[in-house]
């Protein structure tokens, strides 16, 4: 199972004044199980790329393809696909609307035609799965904290049991206790089963914690796509468009330039650490 974009493009207000080129000739597959990070800075066609992947915004030119079908053919099931690729908008609290947390979440699976006994199954599978606890099951949505209404709004996909899973920002505007809460437990989510995540976010840290893999956009093209290490090894190239390394990045390469002998390639502050360590312990034995 991937998916897969071939020479995908997309233009706003096609046709009038306000015409924009949002992708230009985007080419790219996601194989099943990958944690994917895609970064840019506002405007680089990143939220636009992702809201592709279900079908959401339909392309200009190109084509993309789930499991070998393309998704653009007559008769194509996009129902079927929005259930196989779920999609967690930025502040995904405004996807809640219920009247308490648990009908909220069964909203998906009662939609996918499922019985009222399996949509509360799957609902309260899913509500375990984010860590939100039971007695917050009869509750409004609107009455929980921030990190909860985020929890109660990934449920509401999760439950409807997705192979992929594309998050736009879904830490925006919590704490730091609270965003890693939630991408841990989204990471927990990826370890224990066959789901691809794709994470759209603006904070480096967190890609070079989570993913395996990182897009990074830049006026509606790839500029990279590879791993971290690789990617945040061009960190110059990415200030230039308006993005930044990690702190470990630049920490590594200021000690190299003043002469302490470290590898560079250290994205997370725990190997920054380590390798700082190792390069002292060798200097003192020398």
């Amino acid at each position: 199972m991937s998916i897969r974009l071939e020479h995908v493009g997309y233009v706003y207000s096609e046709g009038t004044a306000y015409q924009k080129q949002a992708l230009k000739d985007v080419s790219l597959e996601i194989p099943q199980g990958q944690f994917v990070g895609v970064i840019g800075h506002t405007g680089s066609g990143k939220s636009t790329l992702i809201q592709h992947l279900n079908g959401l915004i339909k392309a200009t030119e190109g084509a993309i393809y789930y499991n070998d079908k393309n998704i653009y053919e007559k008769d194509y099931p996009l129902k079927e696909l929005r259930n196989q690729v779920g999609l967690v908008f930025q502040y995904p609290e405004h996807q809640l609307f219920e009247a308490d947390v648990l009908t909220d979440v069964c909203f998906g699976p009662r939609n996918q035609g499922f019985s009222p006994k399996e949509c509360e199954k799957r609902a309260r599978e899913a509500l375990e799965m984010v860590g939100l606890k039971e007695k917050y099951y009869a509750q409004s949505p609107f009455e929980l904290s921030g990190g909860q209404k985020r929890r109660a709004a990934i449920a509401g996909v999760l439950a409807m049991h997705p192979k992929v899973l594309v998050l736009d920002e879904p830490t925006a505007g919590l704490d730091p206790k609270g965003r890693d809460e939630i991408l841990d437990q989204i990471a927990f989510l990826h370890r224990e089963s066959d789901m691809t995540v794709i994470l759209v976010s603006h904070s480096m840290e967190d890609i070079a914690r989570y993913v395996e893999r990182i897009i990074v956009m830049n006026q509606g093209e790839v500029l990279f796509d590879d791993t971290p290490k690789e990617v945040f090894s061009h960190y110059k190239e990415l200030e230039s468009v308006g993005l930044a390394a990690p702190q470990a990045v630049y920490i590594m390469h200021e000690l190299k330039e003043r002469g302490l002998p470290v590898f560079t390639d250290a994205t997370l502050i725990e190997e920054a650490a380590y390798e700082i360590m190792a390069a002292l312990k060798k200097e003192k034995e020398e």
